[in-house]
């Protein structure tokens, strides 16, 4: 029997609050959830754990669990496996699987501490794998994988930015992913919660999905802002769009 999504959004709420080790760690996501964020197709995130690509950082047992690292590193595959072109016409093809993995390798000791309610810095790949950290304005190399490939110069992704892939789904930031939506590593396992509080936007979708109305749901947090639960339900939906349309 088919589970309503309502439903579903409270049980990923269950797992995360109630598996004790959640809070030693930085972040958390499951297969639906990751996509999502990432802004790639969830059969795509577990063909790639599949054939071990891009193997769940967190669990890699039942229930595999990604974590934040690995929905920044979605996206680096997706964009990575595109074939591309220069300025000048010419085309590029996808960069190579061993300059991906050397790439996933440099990604995974990315400092989080970095990322705040406040602050967080930009993560830029370009076409040869080469990750830049952009801070305050200030554009730094990161150690990384170096290769002979052709470099698009003028085309250099940035990670954390809306992320739009896949005709349909589109990625939301994944610092700020609305006004006053916040994602922290760290923080609620990283899950998108209202800024300066600990409520989840999954929790409001959930209830949003059970039928309440937002005007219902204001009066059970009368201290957050009317805009802070639109900006939730308004992500909730596009997240559940991309799931959706994968």
């Amino acid at each position: 029997m088919r589970r309503q999504r309502g439903t579903q959004a409270l049980d990923e709420v269950i797992l995360l609050q109630d598996t004790a080790w959640v809070t030693t760690i930085r972040a958390a996501y499951t297969a639906d959830r990751a996509a999502a964020l990432a802004g790639v197709p969830r059969s795509t995130v577990h063909y790639w754990a599949r054939t071990e690509l891009l193997v769940p950082g967190v669990s890699a047992e039942r229930v595999k669990l990604w974590s934040y690292s690995d929905v920044v590193a979605l996206r680096m595959i997706g964009w990575l496996r595109q074939t591309k072109q220069t300025v000048d016409g010419h085309e590029v093809p996808p960069t190579r699987v061993p300059v991906i993995r050397r790439a996933l390798a440099h990604l995974r000791k990315l400092d989080l501490d970095l990322w705040s309610e406040e602050h967080g810095p930009s993560v830029l790949v370009d076409r040869a794998g080469k990750l830049l950290m952009k801070r305050g304005g200030v554009v730094s190399t990161l150690p990384g994988p170096t290769s002979g490939e052709q470099v698009v110069q003028a085309e250099v992704l940035d990670l954390m930015a809306p992320f739009d892939l896949v005709k349909g789904q589109h990625g939301p930031d994944l610092r700020q992913p609305r006004p006053m939506l916040r994602i922290v590593p760290g923080k609620l396992a990283g899950s998108p919660h209202i800024v300066n509080s600990r409520i989840e936007t999954l929790a409001l979708g959930a209830l949003a999905a059970r039928g309440m109305s937002t005007s219902m749901i204001a009066e059970l947090y009368p201290a957050i802002d009317r805009s802070a639960i639109d900006d939730a339900l308004d992500l909730e939906g596009q997240l559940a769009r991309n799931l959706a349309a994968a």
